[in-house]
């Protein structure tokens, strides 16, 4: 499939990755966004060992109802059976490969493969494969299982079977988490931003908030996230007063979690929460800062604040009191990516009377599309024979700093 020199690939890949690891500050050259070994090998070694977020409860919220996804070239199948369990899978037929489902969601009696109809139940194991002769034995012919696991009415999906355990992982977390009640929540509203870009750029771009005041004028009118800590120190002291007098968290709801990447417990395991304040006046991440919806879980007011969320290297909330915002960056070719945006409101809340979609959306619409254009200008640029890596701020980037050393140490040839 591929048409190159394998062990001259190897060899080259290694003497990039140490060049890289000796400026651990600096962007990455451009090698990293186009050599299709480097792909391969990131979907091999970080990608499929990763937790990754693949859905809400609230979407599979019957027998048979199930939902697929892609990392590069794999579709993963996400299914709820009849005794209310939720299975990852691998969207590939044990016969000859053939992908079983192939609507994005759907609901089903069975899997039944399109191509031979094999029959596989909604767990995955194999009940019929017909005309294949007295000998066949099926005993070992069930869809491949992937590790699954549901924190908050988030499902999270790793096809390591190795892999960490996420759950105990998010523990710290939870706190900051839980008065949001999302396994009480629902799906909103739901876009998807593909990019002609690789999909390190669309992490990178959302790690960083240095781009922000230039970039993103209607987030940064709200939101504090990319002023310098001391400006907007004695917000978030009236932030944190307000979430613990008027709302009742403990201080557990504003502590910062930073395991991320170099610093998580576990490969593909990260974990973090930071919770700042938005400008004075601005309840919500709205266009006008107002409520667009009705509070969430535990909230019984509104602190003037956002609570920023990790779970997995791709995988991000951010979650106000009124709604919450789902992201996941994953590639679909080298120099091709997808920017997932999903968002939770409260359950019983109704379109219409409730909420409205395009206001709810606004904020964050505006951003990511606004972020497709940065990052697909951030991809040519990259691609020009003229590009040099750059220092990045030790200020605002210094998270960039982390995934680059977490990257490349992933990436390394033993």
């Amino acid at each position: 499939m591929y048409n190159f020199d394998f062990g001259r690939e190897q060899s080259l890949a290694q003497e990039k990755i140490q060049e890289a690891q000796a400026r651990p500050t600096f962007s990455l050259d451009r090698y990293f966004y186009q050599s299709e070994f480097i792909y391969q090998r990131e979907i091999q070694q970080i990608l499929l060992r990763s937790w990754i977020y693949a859905g809400h409860i609230s979407e599979l919220a019957n027998a048979g109802d199930f939902l697929t996804f892609e990392i590069g070239t794999d579709s993963i199948l996400v299914v709820r059976d009849r005794e209310n369990n939720i299975h990852a899978l691998a969207n590939t037929c044990r016969h000859r490969g053939a992908r079983i489902c192939l609507e994005q969601r759907g609901t089903c009696r069975t899997l039944t493969c399109p191509y031979h109809a094999w029959v596989y139940g909604l767990d995955g194991t194999l009940i019929k494969a017909r005309d294949m002769g007295e000998d066949f034995d099926h005993s070992d012919l069930d869809l491949r299982k992937l590790k699954c696991c549901l924190i908050e009415g988030l499902i999270f999906i790793n096809c390591d079977s190795d892999a960490a355990d996420l759950q105990s992982a998010s523990d710290e977390i939870l706190p900051a988490l839980a008065p949001y009640q999302l396994n009480r929540a629902k799906v909103a509203a739901r876009k998807s931003y593909p990019i002609q870009a690789n999909w390190k750029l669309t992490l990178e771009n959302y790690l960083e908030c240095y781009h922000c005041a230039p970039s993103h004028k209607t987030y940064s009118k709200v939101h504090t996230f990319s002023e310098d800590s001391e400006r907007v120190d004695k917000l978030n002291q009236r932030m944190k007063q307000r979430a613990k007098t008027e709302l009742g968290f403990g201080e557990s709801f504003t502590a910062p979690v930073r395991k991320q990447y170099s610093e998580e417990p576990a490969f593909g395991c990260t974990v973090s929460h930071l919770r700042y304040a938005l400008f004075e006046g601005y309840k919500t991440g709205s266009v006008d800062g107002q409520a667009c919806a009705p509070l969430m879980g535990d909230f019984r007011g509104y602190d003037g604040g956002a609570g920023d969320f990790q779970l997995g290297p791709v995988s991000a909330l951010l979650n106000y009191p009124d709604y919450c915002v789902v992201y996941r960056f994953l590639p679909l070719a080298i120099q091709e990516s997808e920017i997932e945006v999903v968002w939770l409101v409260k359950d019983d809340a109704m379109e219409g009377v409730d909420y409205e979609v395009d206001r709810l959306t606004a904020m964050w619409d505006i951003t990511t599309k606004e972020d497709e254009m940065i990052i697909l200008r951030n991809q040519q640029g990259i691609n020009a024979t003229m590009y040099r890596p750059g220092p990045r701020s030790t200020v605002f980037e210094q998270l960039n700093i982390n995934f680059t050393k977490w990257y490349l140490k992933a990436l390394e040839i033993m």
